[in-house]
């Protein structure tokens, strides 16, 4: 008869290589993404072209602690989150 050990140990080799392939597959990729998007926001400044979570395209004309104000027509400026900008098209210097 095999001890009661040894059998909770195949019992759960199989459960940690499925975390493990899940952590590879997912939640570290996820992470990564999520520092990139974290320094994207961190990182705007005057001139910037973004998109925003809405789908609208603008210019970046102040960046402020959480919001940033936006130009999207000529004498048009709306005033954002930061958490709303979801892409840096391009960064015009």
């Amino acid at each position: 008869m095999n001890p009661p050990s040894s059998s909770m140990l195949t019992m759960l080799v199989p459960y940690g290589l499925i975390f493990l392939i899940f952590y590879f597959l997912v939640i570290r990729p996820q992470k990564d993404q999520q520092k990139k998007l974290a320094d994207m926001k961190n990182n705007l400044k005057k001139n910037d072209q973004v998109v925003m979570a809405g789908g609208m395209h603008g210019t970046v004309v102040l960046v402020k602690d959480k919001t940033v104000v936006v130009r999207v027509d000529d004498n048009v400026k709306i005033e954002f989150d930061k958490e709303a900008v979801t892409t840096v098209v391009t960064a015009k210097t």
